[in-house]
């Protein structure tokens, strides 16, 4: 497995492989990823498995808090999970956070995405206390907008 930042010629294929997380993951458009593969490609990490795009992870450092950095989508190929592929990128990007004297990496999930929830707790995430609780997941309501209720996940670096 190769861990490399996203980049321009890679743009399709990332495209591609979010889509196939609907729905807990929308794929964004193609000028997003440009933007991503230049601004934020540092926190943008890919993985390469014999030259076929296993995972990718897209996530920005706040510039209104730069001690945050903010795990927008992660997702690895179906025919790639459970090989340590989703740990590899996250620990691309806390290497990074670290290297920048982050304080944290947070993230966020739908209520029903269970599976997410135990990525992220065996990854070291912790699952932020909201105000109320889905499933024994803590959420915190509107989050994301009205309606729109979150699992907050963190890592404390």
């Amino acid at each position: 497995m190769i861990i490399t930042p996203l980049s321009v010629d890679r743009i399709q294929d990332v495209h591609k492989l979010m889509e196939l997380g609907e729905p807990y993951i929308r794929a964004r458009t193609p000028s997003d990823y440009w933007l991503y593969a230049h601004l934020f490609s540092s926190t943008c990490p890919l993985a390469v498995v014999d030259d076929v795009l296993a995972g990718a992870v897209i996530a920005f450092r706040s510039q209104d808090d730069p001690a945050d950095v903010y795990v927008q989508d992660v997702m690895t190929h179906p025919d790639h999970r459970r090989r340590g592929i989703t740990q590899a990128l996250i620990s691309r990007v806390r290497s990074q956070a670290q290297a920048w004297d982050c304080r944290r990496i947070y993230l966020t999930s739908e209520p029903d995405n269970t599976a997410a929830h135990r990525t992220w707790t065996a990854l070291g995430f912790h699952n932020v206390t909201g105000d109320h609780e889905i499933n024994g997941i803590s959420m915190t309501s509107n989050f994301k907008g009205p309606g729109r209720d979150r699992a907050i996940y963190q890592l404390d670096l």
